[in-house]
């Protein structure tokens, strides 16, 4: 929770254009306060029109909106979510919807990845494929992976909650075919 909170904090931040400073809980009540104070910033910053451009805290910047970020939040509790089921006894068996698993794929290769990924020293081609989309991601030596063309070198294929998963280093059971190193400059953080 103390991480979502953070996360809250960032993005709240973000989107008005100030300087982020969480505080760390020290007791279970505070945490909950922290985590109530800032859902409700969240809440309301981003009641901000969705097309409200914004300053970018990634490495690599690029164009970022208020959008962005809704996205944003929305995959990153979804991961989380999957995180906190683990550590039940029994899990429930949850299982994301194709077009939510797919946007969040995209959001992963074509948003997220450009944007924070150093470079890798690597070359090479990743295809990430669902059962209806597929993405060819570019990894360059001296630059951070992009979306583009090419024969790959590795394919991560399966049904889209699995590949969602597998990109995000949850357990899944999506398919690699080639050379499997290819996929650690693409390591979720």
């Amino acid at each position: 929770m103390t991480h979502l909170t953070t996360v809250l904090s960032y993005t709240v931040a973000a989107i008005t254009d100030q300087k982020a400073e969480p505080q760390r809980a020290t007791t279970w009540e505070d945490a909950l306060g922290r985590w109530d104070g800032e859902r409700m910033a969240v809440r309301e910053a981003l009641r901000r029109p969705a097309d409200t451009p914004l300053r970018s805290p990634f490495p690599h910047g690029g164009p970022i909106t208020v959008a962005d970020w809704t996205r944003r939040l929305a995959h990153e509790f979804a991961i989380h979510r999957l995180d906190a089921e683990s550590a039940l006894a029994e899990p429930p068996v949850t299982r994301y919807r194709t077009e939510f698993a797919e946007d969040g794929i995209d959001e992963f290769l074509a948003f997220l990845t450009p944007r924070r990924a150093r470079p890798s020293g690597r070359e090479g081609i990743v295809q990430v494929s669902t059962d209806t989309r597929t993405w060819t991601v570019l990894l360059q030596p001296d630059g951070p992976p992009m979306l583009g063309e090419g024969v790959p070198d590795l394919t991560l294929a399966g049904p889209a909650d699995e590949v969602y998963r597998a990109l995000w280093g949850r357990p899944n059971h999506a398919e690699n075919v080639g050379d499997a190193t290819l996929l650690e400059p693409l390591a979720a953080p």
